[in-house]
C-alpha cells in the first residue's frame, strides 16, 4: 500500500491545484465501494493526468504486488491454519491425506499423512503470514508485508510436537509471494531456534520463531510449491536415518 500511496502522491502533483485537491482528500467521505483511492484514480483521469495505459500499469503493478493479500483477510486463526492452509497444500500435493480412517492409530496429534510403499509419513503443517511486528494494533491486511520489505517481522510457528510427527511442512506468506520449508523432525527439534515447553505442563511441545534475522539460516530446508511431496519424502528418509544412528 506505501508503494501505490507514493505513487499516486507523484500523479496528484501533475495536477494544477494539487494542494487544494489534497485539501479535499482530508475532507472526503468515503463509502464501500467508492473509495479514497477510486476518487485520487477517476480524478486524474478525467483531467487527463493519468492516461488509461498507465491506469492499466498502475493496477497491474499493485495486483502482482499483493497476490495473496486476501489470505491476510481471513481472521479466524484456525480459518487460515486449518482450512486455507490444508486446502492449498492438498492442491500443491495431492498424494497428502487426512489421517483418519487410514492411520488407525490416529488422536488428532498430527495433521496429515503420505503413504510411501508400506509406511506412513505423518506430517505437521503450520503456517503463519508476515506481517509488520511493531504495529501489533492493525489489522492483519493493513501490516501485511511484500517479500523485499525490510520492516521487521516474527512467525511464530507454535505448539511443535516433533516426537509426533516425521516431517514439519511451514508455509509462509507475504502479499506478494508464498514459501515453503520442509524439515525431518529431529531438524525441528535440535534446532538452535526451537524453544522447548511453549506452554507449562506439555512436555515435548515447544515453538520456534521464524524472523528477518534468522530466515537465511532455514535455506537448506526452503523447497519449490512443486517439489514439496518429493521432499517431503526426504525428510522422512533423513528422519529414519538419524533414527537409525542415535
Amino acid at each position: 500500500m506505501e508503494k501505490l500511496q507514493k505513487e499516486l502522491d507523484q500523479l496528484i502533483d501533475r495536477l494544477e491545484d494539487s494542494s487544494q485537491f489534497k485539501s479535499e482528500l482530508d475532507n472526503l467521505i468515503s463509502v464501500f465501494p467508492f473509495s479514497e483511492y477510486e476518487y485520487i484514480i477517476s480524478t486524474l483521469l478525467g483531467k487527463h493526468r493519468l492516461e488509461y495505459e498507465e491506469y492499466l500499469d498502475l493496477r497491474s503493478s499493485y495486483i502482482d504486488r499483493n497476490l495473496y493479500l486476501y489470505i491476510f483477510e481471513i481472521s479466524a486463526p484456525r480459518g487460515f491454519g486449518d482450512r486455507w492452509a490444508f486446502g492449498h497444500l492438498k492442491q500443491l500435493a495431492p498424494e497428502f491425506q487426512k489421517p483418519k480412517g487410514i492411520d488407525p492409530n490416529y488422536s488428532n496429534e498430527y495433521d496429515l499423512l503420505l503413504e510411501w510403499q508400506t509406511e506412513f509419513i505423518k506430517i505437521e503443517v503450520k503456517a503463519s503470514r508476515a506481517v509488520d511486528s511493531e504495529r501489533p494494533n492493525e489489522p492483519l491486511y493493513v501490516k501485511a508485508l511484500l517479500s523485499d520489505s525490510e520492516r521487521p517481522f516474527d512467525m511464530n510457528f507454535q505448539q511443535l510436537k516433533p516426537k509426533c510427527a516425521d516431517v514439519f511442512v511451514w508455509i509462509a506468506v507475504w502479499r506478494d509471494e508464498i514459501r515453503y520449508w520442509v524439515l525431518a523432525s529431529h531438524e525441528v527439534e535440535n534446532n538452535r531456534y526451537f524453544s522447548k515447553g511453549q506452554h507449562r505442563g506439555n512436555i515435548g511441545e515447544g515453538q520456534l520463531h521464524l524472523n528477518h534475522d534468522n530466515i537465511g539460516d532455514f535455506e537448506e530446508y526452503e523447497v519449490e510449491s512443486t517439489t514439496i511431496q518429493e521432499a517431503t519424502l526426504a525428510a522422512y528418509l533423513r528422519q529414519k536415518e538419524w533414527y537409525s544412528t542415535n
